[in-house]
């Protein structure tokens, strides 16, 4: 018996109403976060990249919406994203994603990072995009590292402007990124560049260093393709000395959170238990987790078992060690001297 019209019109409504009380899908339109604010690291050309002409690329690696896995490279005009929680804690985190020296990461160890570091954390992300060693910039082995500290200055020089405190300000690196944290953790001091403005009157030297799965040696348990972008086909002896993080631990460097895979087979675990092994001989305070399995590359989302539960770890040592005002203790755990 046919259904009135009226009955269908209803039935039609009723369904359109319901379907529009149900979440989106997740892959449908999907696109990563968008920064609170985007901020260029120098006001203008940065120092050793005059006169180069390099066309900016943004690539999508990921075939699922919901799963963004972009890259950069040709970055003339390096740059932050700011991504700001709707409670900050008045702590700041500079994040230094991976990619070999060759690439920049922007979601895996970027816009990942969100939920649990911005969104439960209360933490200020501010995720540099660095220049990178193989495209024809000037001093090119020292201009990521010059990236690093002009982020680190120029974050402390607006902190007011994002509600942070200045002397909370860490640095997270993954992978190649990791060296590049290390390297700003170790060489705050060194100066790389000439001073542009006010900003690089203020002191680099980050409070505390996360290195996930880091980059940190140059020599026989080197990452080729980090080595290779970042000191060339052939880098001499003293090139590969002065590079590895290890051998630029000193008394000035920061405390640090180290965590790695012991099944790595991209970069090998002995990056990190060779930089623990710095840290003690200098005495610097640092905490290490290791894992049995997990690989390279896990990040947040490709993190499973017990190793998921290393942001936790993270955002409480970090907690543990940014100072901030005992009028914050009741939200970050015990005051600090």
């Amino acid at each position: 018996m046919p259904v009135p019209i009226r009955r269908l019109r209803r039935r039609l409504g009723a369904a359109l109403v319901a379907l529009s009380l149900l979440p989106a899908a997740a892959g449908a339109g999907a696109a990563p976060p968008a920064p609170d604010r985007q901020v260029p690291l120098w006001p203008g050309t940065p120092p050793g990249s005059e006169g180069l002409d390099l066309p900016q690329r943004i690539v999508e690696r990921s075939s699922d919406p919901a799963l963004p896995d972009r890259y950069v490279d040709g970055v003339a005009r390096p740059w932050l994203d700011v991504y700001r929680p709707a409670r900050p804690d008045g702590r700041a985190l500079l994040v230094v994603p991976g990619g070999g020296y060759q690439r920049v990461v922007l979601d895996k160890e970027g816009t990942a990072l969100l939920p649990a570091f911005v969104e439960q954390a209360g933490l200020t992300l501010f995720v540099l995009h660095y220049r990178l060693p193989g495209e024809g910039h000037a001093n090119a082995r020292d201009v990521p590292l010059a990236d690093a500290q002009r982020a680190m200055r120029l974050i402390r020089s607006r902190a007011g402007e994002w509600g942070i405190d200045p002397d909370s300000v860490g640095v997270m690196g993954f992978s190649a990124g990791g060296h590049l944290a290390a390297s700003l953790a170790t060489r705050h001091g060194e100066r790389v560049y000439a001073p542009v403005d006010g900003a690089d009157a203020v002191d680099a030297r980050p409070a505390y260093a996360v290195l996930v799965y880091p980059v940190i040696d140059m020599g026989a348990h080197a990452h080729p393709g980090s080595r290779q972008k970042l000191l060339g086909e052939a880098p001499d002896a003293e090139a590969v000395r002065a590079y590895s993080a290890q051998n630029r631990v000193d008394a000035r460097t920061p405390p640090v959170f180290l965590l790695h895979a012991q099944d790595d087979d991209v970069v090998p675990v002995e990056n990190s238990l060779l930089f623990e092994a710095a840290l003690r001989e200098a005495g610097i305070e640092h905490e290490v987790h290791l894992y049995a399995s997990g690989g390279h590359g896990f990040g947040v989302r490709g993190a499973h078992g017990t190793l998921a539960l290393w942001p936790k770890l993270a955002v409480e040592w970090i907690r543990a060690h940014a100072p901030l005002p005992a009028a914050d203790a009741d939200h970050t755990g015990p005051a600090r001297e």
